[in-house]
């Protein structure tokens, strides 16, 4: 059995859902664990789930640090976010721990490294499974500091020490803190473990496109990344006969919606804002995720949600907040990106969409207004953006990065 550990909210799982499918087809057992309102959306793809019983509703979070790290809008305001958030994290290790009992290998995103200590304890391989580059690199700025300084020696080593320090942050007292309750003392060697990924019993995999963010030069070999993890949908996606009908009506229309981010906090004004842009731009619209605006024009139609891999293929445009899932499915969709971010690596990939001319300059969500948003419309929408965008859409097609990490996964329990 291999046992993989993820936290985040549902565009965070994808990826890992998409690796599990693939290691599903070369006919290993493979499990995810995750808390239960995520049980179903895992299992619908047809990967089994380990159950975690700690969420943030169980657990009672404090609404005002979810609204925090979901506004972490520069460096330090994130490290803080980080910081106080992560005293929740001791109430799930006990769970993932128990997770990776019996496993043959253990696969964990950046910000549950108690998977990295269960496997050494339990003498089997681990691979870091990380959703965007984020090892030592003199090449470029992490996604914590990209687009916001400019890259040098100084800045790039800083950037990484940062990225790094604040997702083992997230995780490295409450796996201390459980280790002690559980063995008495510390894991061995116990420090920040995600540069120790150098051999190819415990290899480290990326899910970022190499047409997005080149693999750097001076990463060690055992570093893999070959392309974005896109899930595989169990079946063929049916709209509502009103969507149905309103793509069928007129030209591509531009897709608004901002993920989870309207999920964590109400923002006032944001769909106003969304009917307003795209009013001025002269353009139909999908809004999605936001409700059901009453007195909507004809040109305009609110939904709850669709898959994004179906969607963003039929849209002219796709506005959305910059998480690294949803800027990969546009990416990959070949149509241009309009990117407001509210918060830590959305600044990262707004800048980079546009840093590859395949969408409007980043307009962050504090300076979002009908104006600025119709004009960014307007502006990727242009036949120079559209034909960069279906170029990037080309190149990512020919990367299998979900199916390649599975095969490295693979011939990691090979060796052993």
């Amino acid at each position: 059995m291999i046992t993989l550990l993820c936290s985040g909210s549902r565009g965070d799982f994808q990826p890992y859902i998409a690796l599990a499918q693939q290691l599903k087809k070369l006919g290993k057992d493979v499990r995810i664990a995750a808390s239960k309102s995520f049980e179903g959306f895992i299992s619908g793809y047809g990967i089994d789930v380990f159950p975690i019983e700690a969420d943030i509703e169980t657990l009672n979070v404090d609404p005002k640090l979810l609204k925090a790290a979901g506004s972490a809008d520069n460096p330090l305001k994130m490290l803080l976010a980080f910081n106080k958030m992560k005293e929740y994290g001791i109430y799930m290790v006990n769970d993932y721990y128990s997770a990776c009992e019996g496993s043959e290998l253990i696969i964990y995103h950046p910000g549950c490294t108690i998977g990295y200590f269960a496997a050494q304890k339990f003498g089997v391989p681990s691979v870091l499974a990380s959703p965007f580059p984020m090892h030592k690199t003199k090449e470029y700025l992490s996604v914590v500091m990209y687009g916001k300084t400019k890259s040098n020696v100084l800045t790039n080593k800083i950037s990484y020490v940062m990225i790094q320090g604040m997702l083992w942050m997230a995780s490295k007292d409450s796996v201390k803190g459980f280790w002690k309750k559980r063995f008495g003392n510390v894991p061995d060697n116990f420090c920040c473990p995600f540069e120790r990924h150098t051999d190819k019993k415990h290899p480290a995999i990326v899910s970022c496109s190499n047409y997005v963010f080149k693999r750097p030069e001076d990463w060690n070999e055992n570093i893999h990344q070959d392309g974005y993890w896109f899930v595989e949908e169990p079946s063929e996606y049916s709209p509502s006969d009103e969507l149905a009908a309103f793509l069928d009506a007129g030209d591509k229309p531009v897709y608004i919606g901002f993920g989870s981010m309207t999920s964590l906090e109400k923002h006032d004004g944001l769909v106003e804002i969304a009917v307003e842009a795209l009013i001025k731009s002269g353009k139909r619209g999908i809004i999605c995720g936001m409700g059901k605006p009453t007195n909507l024009p004809k040109n305009i139609i609110a939904i709850d949600g669709a898959p994004h891999t179906w969607l963003f293929e039929r849209v002219s445009a796709v506005c959305h907040h910059g998480g690294a899932g949803t800027t990969a499915a546009g990416f990959k969709a070949g149509v241009p990106s309009i990117i407001i971010p509210f918060s830590n690596d959305q600044f990262a990939w707004a800048h980079r969409a546009y840093d590859l001319g395949v969408g409007a300059k980043p307009i962050p969500k504090k300076e979002l207004s009908a104006e600025k948003l119709a004009d960014a419309i307007i502006f990727t929408l242009t036949d120079k953006i559209n034909a960069n965008a279906e170029t990037l859409g080309k190149k990512i097609a020919t990367e299998n990065g979900a199916i390649a990490c599975a095969e490295i996964i693979v011939k990691c329990l090979q060796r052993c």
